[in-house]
């Protein structure tokens, strides 16, 4: 069931990075809108929107701003000159790496040509619906922070019926774990990680890969990182998921500007 991942510690320290240069407060405010549509308006009782607010706040978006997008994804804003929908598109970068967007717009036509761009200036194609969702499910995911014995995670996790865990270490102090269990089981689970006093900092419904691909090419991978920053950078996009290996990639491999 374990898994000491790599991959999930350079993800996370690129989320790190990534999180430096910024959202914008249309992407951020489009963020808690989701979440509401994922869940409930209720913080207390939604991580993905705990968490959305908290990464708004951050950003110096005023709170009626937020009190705003709640609304909206609760439907009790009247906004009858922006009606917002979720798209996702499909797509290949360079390589054969399939690759997910994740979209929330008001203008299916500028979204779709503001992601052909992405993909086809750094050597991608954006493909038909279905062309590389076959090849992702969705999981839930549990976020744990700080030291667990991993002896009382393995029980916990058999006893919630999680698929498996990755442990990995962001430096000599500091290390974090993922549970991933079906996308129907997160509820369950992190109930019984809360009962539990297991430390969650976040939970979250997550694509993830049947296979991955390798990309050795220096030139290659920087074109990949390349279509994934840009499309991530787009107003409408919320989510990026790639099938692309990064095990064996450095942080400034992942990361070549910072």
């Amino acid at each position: 069931m374990a898994g000491h991942s790599k991959w999930a510690n350079i993800k996370r320290q690129k989320a790190r990075v990534d999180a430096k240069k910024g959202k914008t407060f249309t992407q951020l405010s489009r963020a808690i809108i989701v979440a509401v549509r994922n869940g409930t308006n209720e913080p207390e009782s939604n991580f993905q929107l705990r968490s959305a607010i908290e990464k708004a706040k951050a950003a110096g978006i005023p709170n009626d701003n937020i009190e705003r997008s709640i609304a909206k994804g609760a439907g009790t804003y009247q906004d009858k000159e922006q009606i917002l929908e979720e798209i996702c598109y499909e797509g290949y970068g360079i390589g054969g790496v399939a690759i997910m967007v994740e979209a929330f717009t008001d203008n299916r036509n500028r979204t779709a040509a503001d992601v052909r761009v992405a993909f086809s200036k750094n050597g991608g194609n954006l493909g038909e619906t279905g062309c590389v969702s076959w090849i992702f499910e969705q999981k839930g995911v549990i976020l744990l922070d700080g030291e667990i014995k991993e002896n009382d995670l393995l029980n916990i996790s058999l006893e919630g019926g999680a698929d498996y865990y990755e442990l990995a270490q962001e430096n000599q102090d500091l290390q974090f774990t993922e549970v991933i269990t079906s996308a129907d089981n997160l509820a369950n689970l992190k109930e019984i990680f809360q009962e539990e006093k297991f430390p969650i900092q976040n939970l979250e419904l997550r694509w993830i890969p049947s296979n991955t691909i390798k990309v050795s090419e220096p030139g290659q991978i920087q074109s990949l990182i390349k279509t994934i920053d840009t499309l991530e950078s787009l107003d409408d996009v919320q989510n990026v998921t790639t099938n692309l290996d990064l095990t064996n990639l450095s942080l400034e491999e992942v990361n070549p500007d910072n």
